[in-house]
Order: structure tokens, then C-alpha cells, then sequence
């Protein structure tokens, strides 16, 4: 059900009118295909690159990274606990999924899933390309987005790095991704390059410059914050069904809005503010 959800759930631009913009299900898929090439290449286990890939962003709640950054704020006001999706997205496949059984996934898939972003190194081989991956994935398509939106132009874009990585988005997927496997073949471990891996992370610090913590990005900020702030306050006088047995307050509050997509949520939000007719 979580995967599923997916579809519905922000990338980066809120509610997107426009049919291509990416959701969080398709850049999970995107993800997942591409650690899979990446995976067969180096002649690991494509299976669990593909069960990382699939199961990254399950924790994810909605209205993107603003919602997380929202949600983390309003647990650790209130109950002195952090929200982080890659842990949440741990707990959905072990604790949520299967109306409480959970998923029978190996320790691995877990690690993978669990350390795909944050601090901790993926033990497997397979976690640390879902870990790249994710960047090569989240970057390109992100771009795409964005100058479809109008939010940058073709020109914007740093010269030096596009001439590195490559006009198109899948030019620099491919870049990135032969970069990828050529330089893990030799260095036995998911490594990339330092004249490619550089240009990916000065695009990367772009995106969050120019896109991800731009004005267009964030001018929905304010009624997104308002919008979960009051669902949140809503839900922890108000609790929700456990969704599995022996749930924490803070825990069921979290279960129920981070497994919201943005339509339930502003259908929720619209429920509890608007006046109802008679």
C-alpha cells in the first residue's frame, strides 16, 4: 500500500497541474532501474539493488522535503523525537506494511533501505549504489522538472559541469553512470570518479541553490507548514487507530500523516476548516 501511495506524493513540485512532472513513485522507479543496470553491470545482486531501490522513499510523507522538514519540527517540538523518512521508511516495511505483519525482507534489504541517505554506510555493495543512484536520479529528473516549470532556464545551468556531464538528462545519466561502473570495476567498492563525481555534487549544490531552496520552490511553504501544523495538532489531541499494536502517541500521529498522500491531506486539512454545508 505504501508503494502505491507513492504516486500521489510530492517530488518537489506541489500538486503539479502538468501530467510529466515526476511523483515520488516515478523517481523511485527511475532509481530502482538504474541501480539495477548499474547492479548487472558489476555483476552483483541485481534482486537486491532492486528491493533497495523499491523500498527507499516508503517513509516519505507528503509535500516532499518541506513536509518532512515540517513534521520533523513538529515531533521534536512536541514529543522531543526527529522525523527522518529513510527511518520511517524502515518501520513502514518492518512494522506497517501487511496491516501490522510487516514484509519479510533480509537484513540487507534493511540496511539498504535504512542507510540509502544520512550518516551510516550501506554494508552491501547494492546499498551503496542505491545511494549514488539516488543523487544521479533525483539530480537529472529534478532538472528536467525544473525547466519544464519555468522555475530555471537552459542557461542557468553551470556551463562547466553540463560540458562534463552532458547537454541532456540522459546524456548525463549515462555519463554518470558508465563513470560509475568503470570506476567501482577497479576500485572494488561503489566509487565514482573525481572529475565526474565532483561535477554531479557543484550540480547538486545548484539545485539546492537554485530549485530545491529557491523562492518558486518554497512560496508554498507557508500553507504547506499551516496545513500540517494543523493536522498535526489535530491528530495528537485527537489520536488516530494504532496502526499496529503498542504504537507511542508520537508514533501513531507519525504512522498516520507521514502515510498520507497530498491529496488525503488536503482533504483532511479542507474537513477540519471548512464550514460544512447543511
Amino acid at each position: 500500500k505504501a508503494f502505491r501511495r507513492l504516486k500521489h506524493k510530492t517530488q518537489v513540485f506541489v500538486s503539479p497541474e502538468g501530467d510529466h512532472y515526476r511523483t515520488r513513485l516515478t523517481h523511485t522507479l527511475e532509481v530502482t532501474q538504474i541501480s539495477r543496470t548499474v547492479a548487472r553491470a558489476l555483476r552483483l545482486n541485481e534482486d537486491l539493488a532492486e528491493a533497495i531501490g523499491l523500498g527507499h522513499d516508503l517513509g516519505h510523507p507528503p509535500f516532499g522535503h518541506i513536509g518532512e522538514t515540517v513534521l520533523d519540527e513538529c515531533l521534536s517540538e512536541r514529543y522531543g523525537v526527529r522525523f527522518r523518512h529513510n527511518v520511517h521508511s524502515l518501520r513502514v516495511v518492518q512494522r506497517l506494511e501487511r496491516d501490522g505483519a510487516g514484509l519479510n525482507l533480509t537484513e540487507q534489504v534493511l540496511d539498504g533501505i535504512l542507510n540509502h541517505t544520512g550518516p551510516g554506510r550501506p554494508a552491501t555493495l547494492e546499498g551503496r549504489i542505491v545511494r549514488i543512484v539516488d543523487r544521479v536520479a533525483y539530480i537529472n529528473h529534478d532538472i528536467d522538472d525544473a525547466l519544464r516549470a519555468g522555475v530555471i532556464a537552459r542557461d542557468d545551468l553551470p556551463a562547466a559541469e553540463i560540458a562534463t556531464l552532458g547537454g541532456s538528462g540522459s546524456e548525463r545519466i549515462e555519463t554518470l553512470v558508465r563513470d560509475l561502473i568503470e570506476c567501482s570495476s577497479e576500485a572494488g567498492d561503489i566509487v565514482q570518479g573525481d572529475a565526474v563525481g565532483g561535477a554531479m555534487l557543484r550540480l547538486r549544490k545548484f539545485m539546492f541553490d537554485r530549485v530545491y531552496l529557491a523562492a518558486d520552490a518554497q512560496r508554498e511553504r507557508p500553507r504547506i507548514e499551516r496545513l500540517l501544523r494543523t493536522l498535526f495538532e489535530h491528530y495528537a489531541e485527537h489520536l488516530p487507530a494504532a496502526a499496529v499494536p503498542g504504537a507511542a502517541d508520537h508514533e501513531r500521529v507519525t504512522d498516520y500523516l507521514a502515510g498520507m498522500t497530498d491529496r488525503f491531506a488536503i482533504r483532511a486539512f479542507a474537513d477540519l476548516t471548512l464550514p460544512e454545508g447543511y
